[in-house]
């Protein structure tokens, strides 16, 4: 059977940084809180090239945000996860060095398609992001899905 994958790979015109797309996700509808454990998990990949994860509380999400964006950062890979409550699903945001290049991986309670449950419902995350990524500088977007 096999396993899938599935992310949007989006461009900017210009460096975004993380809390300029969690604060127009957010504006959406969007939750940086997990709904099950009440966190905010976030990543950085530092100079020994390790995935870190950590997690916040989510009265912390400023501090969260001057850290994955402090100039420090900006040669690593960092990550935040996102919730959509009410559509029940979620996702990593994951900001490339340079930062024009951000991934986003629906990774928490896919949405799949409902005529074709093995695929992930792309059309749906795509609907619910870009209009509000289109503000912050998108230039364009690629979405694929990868069975291994």
């Amino acid at each position: 059977m096999g396993s899938r994958d599935a992310d949007i790979d989006f461009t900017f015109r210009h460096p975004t940084t993380a809390r300029a797309i969690v604060d127009v996700l957010t504006s959406v509808g969007w939750s940086v809180e997990d709904p099950v454990g009440g966190v905010t998990t976030h990543m950085i990949n530092d100079a020994d090239d390790m995935y870190e994860w950590y997690a916040s509380a989510p009265e912390d999400i400023d501090e969260v945000l001057v850290r994955l964006d402090a100039p420090g950062n900006l040669p690593y890979t960092v990550a935040i996860n996102v919730y959509h409550p009410e559509a029940g699903t979620g996702g990593m945001f994951m900001l490339m060095p340079g930062r024009k290049e951000v991934l986003f991986s629906p990774s928490i309670d896919r949405r799949h398609i409902p005529a074709a449950p093995a695929f992930t419902d792309l059309a749906w995350y795509l609907h619910a992001l870009v209009p509000a990524l289109v503000t912050t500088g998108l230039e364009g977007y690629e979405a694929k899905e990868i069975k291994h």
